[in-house]
C-alpha cells in the first residue's frame, strides 16, 4: 500500500457523523441550524471508542474505521437528526446508523492484508471513553489532501436535572 493509495484523516478532522447532508446552500444551512436548535435538551451520555473495521468489508475496503459503542442515547440523537432533516426535504439514509470514526480512506478498494492482520490481533482494543455533551454542524471543503471541516453551529446538551 503506497501513500497515494490511502488518505489518513488528520486528527482534527476525525468526527462522528450523525447525518451527511451533502452540498447545501447557506439558506439550507440556516434551516438545518434552526431545526437542530429546536431539539429539547437531553443529558450527556458516555461513549467508548473500541474495535476496528472496514466499510464496506475487508475484501474491498474503502474506509478504515474505529467503532463507537454508546448507550441508546446516541442512536436516538441520530434518529432525531434524521427525522428533522427529512422534514426539511433531505433524503432519508437507507443504511443503518453505524457509529464510527473514519481513520483513513482508500483510493481503490483492494485487500489490505497487513491492516486486516493487525485488526485480527487487536480488533477489540479500547481507545478510551468520554462523555458527549454537544454536537456540531460542520461544513466540508474537499481539497487534494482530503476534506477540511469547519464548525458552523454548536448544539450543547445540558445534563438532565
Amino acid at each position: 500500500m503506497s501513500e497515494a493509495d490511502v488518505w489518513p484523516k488528520l486528527p482534527e478532522n476525525i468526527h462522528l457523523t450523525l447525518k451527511f447532508l451533502g452540498e447545501i446552500s447557506e439558506r439550507q444551512a440556516a434551516q438545518v441550524t434552526e431545526a437542530l436548535e429546536a431539539f429539547a435538551p437531553f443529558g450527556k451520555f458516555p461513549i467508548e471508542v473500541k474495535g476496528f473495521g472496514f466499510f464496506p468489508n475487508a475484501r474491498c475496503p474503502r474506509v478504515f474505521w474505529v467503532g463507537v459503542q454508546a448507550p441508546p442515547d446516541l442512536e436516538q440523537l441520530a434518529a432525531r437528526v434524521e427525522g428533522a432533516m427529512e422534514k426539511l426535504g433531505f433524503a432519508r439514509e437507507e443504511r443503518a446508523f453505524t457509529p464510527h470514526l473514519t481513520l483513513a480512506r482508500f483510493r481503490s478498494p483492494r485487500p489490505q492484508p497487513a491492516l486486516a492482520s493487525w485488526i485480527e490481533q487487536h480488533g477489540q482494543l479500547a481507545l478510551g471513553r468520554f462523555e458527549v455533551a454537544e454536537f456540531f454542524l460542520f461544513s466540508s471543503k474537499l481539497l487534494p489532501q482530503g476534506a477540511q471541516h469547519q464548525k458552523i453551529a454548536r448544539f450543547p446538551r445540558p445534563e438532565r436535572p
